[in-house]
Formats: C-alpha cells, sequence, structure tokens
C-alpha cells in the first residue's frame, strides 16, 4: 500500500486537496500534529469535496509515534534537498511492501536530523531556481502517480 505523510501541515487547502488525491488513488493519509488548523475546518473538507469521509486516514500526536509504530517501512522523504531525482527510484512495490512518502511543512520543510538520517531515500523533483519550492498538494500528486504508474496502476480502474 502506498501511504502519504504530511508533517504538521499547515495550509488547510493543501491537505484536502492531498486527501482527495488519496481517496482517488487508495492511497492512506497519514496526518501528523500539530496540525496548522482543525480537521474538521470546512476549509479541508471543502478542498475534499464530499471524498472526505472516503479517506483512509491516520492521525499521530507526534512524529516519534509515527516512527515507531512505522520502524520496519520504506520511507521516502520528498524533499528540495534531496539528492536523487523521484524518477531514479523502483516504486514497483513487488513485495508488496508499504511505501511512505513523506512531506515536510509547507513553510519549513522536514527536520534536518531526520533528512540527514534518511538522506539515501530523500528525493526530490527537479525544478528552476527561480521557485523555492511546488505547491504541496501538486508535489503529492505527482509523487503517488509516479509510484502508481510503476505499479501499473494497480487497484484503479
Amino acid at each position: 500500500m502506498n501511504n502519504i505523510v504530511l508533517f504538521q501541515p499547515e495550509i488547510p487547502a493543501n491537505t484536502g486537496n492531498i486527501a482527495r488525491t488519496c481517496v482517488g488513488t487508495n492511497t492512506r493519509l497519514h496526518l501528523i500534529r500539530p496540525l496548522g488548523f482543525s480537521i474538521d475546518d470546512k476549509h479541508v473538507k471543502r478542498a475534499g469535496l464530499d471524498y472526505w469521509e472516503h479517506l483512509d486516514l491516520i492521525v499521530w500526536d507526534s512524529f516519534d509515534e509515527f516512527l515507531e509504530a512505522t520502524s520496519d517501512k520504506n520511507y521516502y522523504l520528498i524533499t528540495k534537498f534531496g539528492q536523487k531525482i523521484y524518477s531514479d527510484f523502483d516504486f514497483s512495490n513487488k513485495n508488496d511492501e508499504e511505501i511512505y512518502f513523506i512531506f515536510g511543512r509547507e513553510t519549513k520543510g522536514l527536520p534536518k536530523e531526520f533528512r540527514e538520517k534518511y538522506s539515501e531515500q530523500a528525493l526530490r523533483i527537479p525544478m528552476s531556481e527561480n521557485v523555492r519550492s511546488l505547491n504541496l498538494s501538486n508535489t503529492a500528486a505527482l509523487i503517488i502517480y509516479e509510484a502508481l504508474r510503476q505499479q501499473n496502476f494497480s487497484e484503479l480502474n
């Protein structure tokens, strides 16, 4: 199973859009507190439209709690500091292992110590120097669809 992990997301519309992508791709969404908004907030639900009730969602109280529960999983950090390009990785998931794509906060990214610990799994999306980063929800969609493409869009119509 594919998983998208949002570390302390700050913008409700991004999370709502990612939630909709998760529902549409049978991807589990993990939110790591603190959140910059309430998940009951009308903005999140509006961005997710009427799909929010179908979302496979896990909310974690802390990053440590998430890491402890998933320590034996395949992590891929999506960060502008990644040395490897996301499309160079094999996400075909031949052993049906869970894959976790971890995204940082919109304003500060992932903690430096975490990026350093998992630097071999830190992936980036090529972009010009004219922008600091791409929109979080666009980036999540790009990453999950690359993984699904490699997995032959398993279980999708």
